[in-house]
């Protein structure tokens, strides 16, 4: 299946850090959050990638024109340098279409551009490009297909919680509680799509409102229940977590490292960081 990854926001939150590089291009550890997402999905299998672009688009051509394998994987070196053998290999294999989808393009209107690039495959895999995960993939896909749903989502428990206040008439604080009994669930940015998708989009639409409002009322929207390991990088602070999990020997999200049979938990971002 062909991967959508939507690369073209402004990642507000992290202005900062993102004024340098779009943020699917800032690290997590010494490698772009981006790279990880695309590792993920090719453990799986899926190496046909459309990128869709905005906000400093050069930075990914640049990025991938400049890349070398042996940077990024471990190798031999022969001959004084004149050869070098190559013990791994990333991104040798896979397919990468960069588009243009305009630089203040909403979601939506990303994918209505490249659906051209998306070609006559009957489902199609989109992401946010900004989040980790160590969900079952060929599940996620599973559950759409079987159910011949025309759309998918993760279901995942948010990394934050927010204290509700009690308070009375006189505007007295009479009570606090912590908003976070597991009921809550959140749409973690991993998608599956039937290739009909379009036919429930318009012009000028968010992807996750009018589109998905139409879904919902014909129950064509299904969402996978993931209790493992997600995670956003929306903030410094998400971006600092990521990092220390990355120096890590078995990042959480890396099902690539070890053939991807490391045993299945549920675990939280706080407990991961904790080990």
């Amino acid at each position: 299946m062909k991967v959508v990854i939507f690369c073209g926001g402004l990642g507000l939150r992290l202005r900062d850090a993102s004024e340098l590089l779009p943020k699917p291009l800032l690290p997590v550890g010494d490698q772009p959050i981006l790279l990880h997402l695309m590792k993920y999905y090719a453990h799986y299998g899926h190496t046909d990638f459309i990128l869709c672009l905005g906000y400093k688009a050069h930075a990914f051509k640049e990025y991938f024109l400049g890349y070398n394998e042996a940077l990024q994987n471990d190798f031999v070196l022969h001959d004084g340098g004149r050869r070098i053998e190559l013990l791994d290999q990333d991104i040798d294999t896979w397919r990468i279409t960069f588009v243009d989808t305009g630089r203040s393009t909403n979601i939506g209107g990303r994918l209505r551009a490249v659906r051209e690039h998306v070609g006559d495959d009957e489902y199609f895999l989109a992401n946010y490009g900004d989040q980790l995960t160590d969900a079952p993939l060929p599940a996620m896909i599973d559950q759409v297909v079987s159910a011949d749903k025309v759309a998918g989502l993760i279901s995942v428990k948010p990394t934050y919680s927010t204290h509700v206040l009690k308070i009375d008439e006189t505007e007295h604080v009479t009570g606090v509680s912590l908003m976070d009994d597991g009921a809550l669930r959140i749409n973690g940015g991993f998608f599956t799509f039937r290739r009909d998708i379009f036919d429930y989009m318009r012009p000028g639409e968010e992807l996750v409102e009018e589109p998905f409002t139409r879904l919902m009322e014909q129950r064509q929207l299904v969402a996978y229940h993931h209790t493992g390991f997600w995670a956003p990088m929306d903030t410094l602070k998400d971006k600092q977590d990521l990092d220390a999990l990355a120096e890590t020997a078995e990042p959480p999200w890396a099902v690539w490292i070890n053939g991807g049979n490391r045993a299945r938990r549920p675990v939280s971002l706080v407990r991961a960081l904790r080990g």
